[in-house]
């Protein structure tokens, strides 16, 4: 641990358990590489997003410097062409630099997972689609459905939809109800929303080639136009109906102020990944939870 602070100079940093144990002495900063060297470190990680630019750009020079690896608290210092992956370390997902990779086979698998999985749930779930659309209509005043413009892979913009989980008063543009006790929400929309039922008339988004089942959940334009170039990264490949951030517990937040698991995905993202999520998916949806 390296501090610029000279108050924290010298003190002992413990690792987060229920007893102080294993302590790290604090070193005096600045990073340089014959700091690095002399300790044989192979992976600075940055943990101060607020850290000042000319710092930042200097302690990753020097840890490059001394073939180290270099790991950092997300921050707005990156361009928006730069690409982030993320390293699991302890827990915390931390950014690093790199490319993208481009997938032919895997974007050709999980286009036809995509059209197979949908067309299936809803030839074998048109019943339950239709006492849902009964109980829509009985429970409250307005239509079935709920169309809304969402922003797509690129930036491209489409509407979304799902079953109607509001009150037809509500204004359509503004962020999503976190309590079921919000006034905005049916009685049968509470329902809807916890089993997340009122998600699957967008198959027909997934269908369309607009959307795909796992993915970044795709945002309202008014948010994406606030985005930083870092977060507009998550607009490099499809929005899906689920993915790392819903099954998270951080999913009671906003999305882009958890692009971590979207960023973590995009790097990682294969074919079983995407059946895992879909799975762990069913199984919380059927739990309610």
């Amino acid at each position: 641990m390296v501090d610029d602070d000279p108050v924290k100079v010298g003190g002992s940093l413990f690792e987060l358990a229920y007893e102080r144990r294993r302590g790290t002495e604090i070193l005096a900063g600045p990073v340089t590489a014959d700091l690095v060297r002399s300790l044989g470190i192979d992976l600075v990680i940055i943990a101060i997003p607020s850290l000042r630019s000319e710092i930042f750009l200097q302690t990753v020079d020097e840890a490059l410097a001394a073939k180290a690896q270099v790991s950092f608290v997300p921050s707005q210092y990156l361009s928006p062409e730069s690409w982030v992956d993320y390293r699991d370390v302890d827990g915390i997902l931390l950014a690093s630099t790199g490319q993208p990779v481009e997938r032919f086979w895997y974007e050709m698998a999980k286009r036809v997972l995509d059209v197979v999985v949908s067309c299936a749930v809803i030839v074998l779930g048109t019943p339950v689609f239709l006492l849902l659309a009964l109980l829509i209509k009985l429970d409250s005043r307005g239509p079935i459905l709920f169309r809304q413009e969402r922003v797509g892979k690129n930036g491209s913009r489409f509407r979304i939809y799902k079953f109607r989980t509001m009150r037809v008063d509500a204004c359509a543009y503004e962020y999503s109800p976190k309590e079921s006790t919000d006034r905005r929400v049916t009685r049968i929309g509470r329902l809807l929303r916890k089993t997340s039922l009122d998600e699957l008339p967008q198959l027909l988004n997934v269908l369309s080639g607009a959307m795909s089942l796992v993915g970044p959940r795709p945002e309202m334009p008014f948010i994406v136009e606030q985005y930083s170039p870092l977060q507009a990264q998550r607009l490099r490949i499809k929005p899906g109906i689920t993915g790392l951030w819903q099954l998270s517990g951080d999913r009671a937040f906003l999305i882009h102020e958890n692009i971590e698991y979207d960023f973590y995905y995009l790097r990682h993202r294969n074919f079983f990944m995407d059946l895992a999520i879909l799975l762990h998916t069913s199984i919380f949806a059927m739990r309610g939870i």
